[in-house]
């Protein structure tokens, strides 16, 4: 069974406690953990959990910084191999875990995700309102995080999900569309997750709109095809854009003193309102609050995706894709940055490799912070000194200029210690030193341990293969053909290719 966990960002609505009761409910293979990120801008009161659930679930606060940040701030706590995302109003099936343990073994090496399937319950008896068939929608979208697995190493490296998007629509599609385009695969499972249509208020689908902004942010980081490649559609932004034109032209006509013009923009503007409100209407029940709400809200819908979609076009101008660049590189040296000379102690034997000054050079120039993280069991085995160590360190520092941090592993491959990579620690503490999230920062190194060790602690990974590097350590990672290029990587200036053969 692949280890996972559960992250479910919350504002603790009432939905919520039916959400936890399905999980104590559910059997199978249960996860590791649960994280509950209360998302609510002042807080409250204590989440209420299931005694069933008491020992699984950890409730950590995320200040109202949006439905992104928060399963970021989630994901970011766990440290299993799979993190499953889950909105706070589904309620999973009573076989769901077995079911998930089938989907995450099946996955192999390539799919970054497995999404659950989602079913909406409709009232029966009578037609669904236009707010429970939007909700419907779920049901058919691609990469919905109501229910969503996600490999750890998949999100370390995409950066998690895009904290630009405030609310929660078209994040996920975001980072589907990052993973997918960063060489990884996504793939549906089988279980299945009942997602019930919320209460709504008269206003629902008017502060929906707002998602049209979302859809501007989406142009501007993946280009306008990115619907296509999503499997989302346009809906009805080209239409509700060309009834707002034509009002506003009524209104400017009018002033204008030119009433014929005026009039035509006008029953034009209307005639687009009243289809709009017909193809809301004859679906529905019909009754009177219904049409009611209807006409209203399609009177104001036009304008208001229209305003929603041009503030996020100039708002969005100039976004580039998430992450964007990074804080620090942190490089391995024997290898990455010099000729690798075997437990070399000897400084006139320090060779750098072709470009790294000018590579390096580059990242300072761009305020990306530098530090080295090396293993050097030869310490360990007697093979040279500590002082013979720190020799060969200054001779690359004058070779290649200054680095900020430098964390060494002294310790032998059978000393069982948290530093040597593949472990974490040389990284952990390099960021730490630096000062960065480890998030922010991107190692690059030139075997499979760096890479492993990258992901252990939560940073991104280049791998800048040598004649040393061994044909499986190339399966999956991402990949330079120098050094440069994964300085460009962590600028946020190439995209680096992902290995799998």
């Amino acid at each position: 069974m692949n280890g996972y966990s559960i992250v479910i960002p919350t504002l603790v609505r009432p939905s919520l406690r039916a959400c936890l009761d399905s999980l104590a409910r559910a059997w199978g293979p249960p996860p590791e953990e649960i994280v509950l990120v209360d998302d609510r801008p002042r807080g409250g009161p204590v989440v209420r959990v299931p005694g069933e659930l008491a020992c699984l679930v950890r409730v950590v606060a995320s200040r109202g910084r949006g439905p992104a940040a928060a399963r970021n701030m989630g994901w970011r706590r766990t440290r299993t191999p799979w993190v499953v995302f889950l909105d706070d109003d589904v309620v999973v099936e009573e076989d769901w875990y077995a079911a998930l343990a089938v989907d995450l073994k099946r996955a192999d090496e390539r799919v970054a995700g497995v999404q659950g399937r989602i079913t909406v319950p409709l009232p029966p008896g009578r037609a669904p309102t236009d707010w429970e068939r939007v909700t419907a929608g779920l049901s058919r979208a691609r990469w919905a995080t109501a229910d969503l697995a996600y490999r750890r190493t998949a999100l370390v490296e995409a950066g998690g999900f895009d904290e630009r998007f405030p609310r929660a629509f078209r994040e996920d599609a975001d980072l589907a569309l990052r993973v997918q385009a960063d060489g990884w695969e996504l793939s549906v499972g089988e279980r299945r997750t009942l997602h019930p249509v919320r209460p709504s208020s008269a206003s629902a689908s008017l502060r929906a709109q707002a998602g049209n902004a979302d859809d501007a942010l989406m142009c501007a980081v993946h280009g306008r095809d990115w619907h296509r490649r999503a499997g989302e559609h346009v809906g009805r932004r080209p239409r509700h854009l060309a009834i707002t034109a034509a009002g506003a032209l009524a209104a400017g006509a009018a002033l204008a003193g030119r009433r014929r013009l005026a009039g035509m923009a006008g029953l034009a503007a209307l005639a687009g309102v009243g289809e709009f409100a017909a193809a809301r209407i004859l679906p529905g029940p019909r009754d009177v609050r219904e049409v009611a709400l209807m006409l209203g809200t399609s009177l104001l819908i036009p304008p208001a995706a229209s305003w929603h979609w041009f503030g996020g076009l100039a708002r969005s101008r100039a976004a580039r894709p998430w992450p964007g660049p990074a804080q620090a590189l942190l490089l391995d040296r024997d290898g990455t940055l010099v000729h690798d000379v075997p437990y070399n102690g000897d400084p006139d034997l320090v060779e750098p490799l072709p470009g790294a000054r000018e590579a390096l050079d580059l990242a300072r120039s761009r305020g990306l912070r530098l530090g080295v993280v090396s293993n050097q069991s030869g310490l360990a085995a007697g093979r040279f000194s500590a002082e013979d160590m720190a020799a060969v360190n200054r001779r690359v520092q004058e070779l290649l200029g200054p680095f900020e941090v430098w964390e060494t592993c002294p310790h032998g491959g059978d000393d069982g210690c948290a530093c040597r990579k593949p472990a974490p620690g040389l990284v952990t503490r390099a960021a730490a030193g630096l000062g960065v999230p480890v998030w922010q920062c991107v190692v690059v190194g030139d075997i499979g341990s760096d890479v492993q060790a990258a992901r252990a602690a939560g940073a991104r990974s280049v791998l800048v293969p040598t004649a040393q590097t061994r044909r499986e350590e190339l399966r999956g990672a991402r990949c330079a053909p120098d050094l440069m290029t994964a300085v460009r990587f962590a600028l946020g200036e190439a995209s680096g290719g992902r290995l799998w053969r």
